[in-house]
């Protein structure tokens, strides 16, 4: 434990600005409708995700081969906390570091959704942080559009796209059931509401078996700078 403290130590943010090709903040699902053992499914999906080689792979070809990376859970508006701050990753061992931090901590935040308020929150870290990287991204995660406090997801994300950050969405549509659950298309509201900026895209996770390898495939899209198809969108 003590060498992962130091490791993180030296991992997380410097005292000067340091040049990264992507800063990228991934805002993950914590509000009423996740629980305890959904907080820890998604913290493993994204452990896992990021310590693939091939998302390692889609780091070392970028223009610096390394990336900043912050994990941040949200809820209610104010809730939003990291739980793991940001982080150069830039190997193997920066990853399984960042990986090894992400599956330890508490639940973060609570109460209902606050998309407008995360994302604002995304923002202002990305503004704080003391990177300077050559694209930044907010990616959202979720299971829902809905907004029940805190600012308006419209207001919210024409203030970020307005400070040049892309929105990139995950539509989580279930995680312990088969096949597509009824209802809205989750997908369509996100490109419709929330995703934006240059590139911005949304994947789908579809059950328990496809998360990892949707946060798989974003995060390679997103480190890559790469637009996925079919849905890919439109605003």
């Amino acid at each position: 434990m003590l060498r992962l403290t130091l490791l993180l130590c030296c991992l997380s943010l410097p005292a000067r600005a340091q040049d990264v090709e992507l800063e990228l903040v991934l805002l993950a699902d914590a509000s009423g409708s996740i629980d305890q053992a959904e907080i820890e499914f998604q913290r493993r999906g994204y452990a896992e995700a990021i310590t693939d080689p091939r998302v390692l792979a889609a780091i070392r070809n970028t223009a610096y081969r390394k990336i900043a990376v912050t994990y941040v859970e949200w809820a209610a508006a104010g809730t939003e906390d990291a739980v793991v701050p940001w982080t150069v990753i830039d190997g193997a061992e920066s990853a399984e570091a960042f990986a090894e931090a992400l599956t330890g901590p508490p639940r973060r935040a609570f109460g209902r959704n606050a998309i407008g308020s995360a994302l604002l929150t995304g923002k202002r870290l990305i503004e704080e942080n003391g990177i300077d990287g050559w694209r930044k991204v907010i990616d959202f995660s979720g299971d829902s559009a809905n907004n029940w406090n805190g600012p308006p997801v419209a207001t919210a994300r024409a203030e970020v796209l307005a400070a040049g950050i892309t929105i990139n969405g995950l539509a989580i549509l279930c995680r312990f059931c088969n096949g597509r659950p009824s209802g809205a298309d989750l997908e369509q509201l996100y490109e419709d509401r929330i995703v934006g900026g240059v590139g911005a895209f949304v994947v789908t996770a579809a059950g328990a078996k496809d998360f990892a390898d949707a946060v798989r495939r974003k995060l390679i899209l997103e480190i890559s700078g790469s637009v996925p198809a079919p849905r890919v969108a439109s605003r």
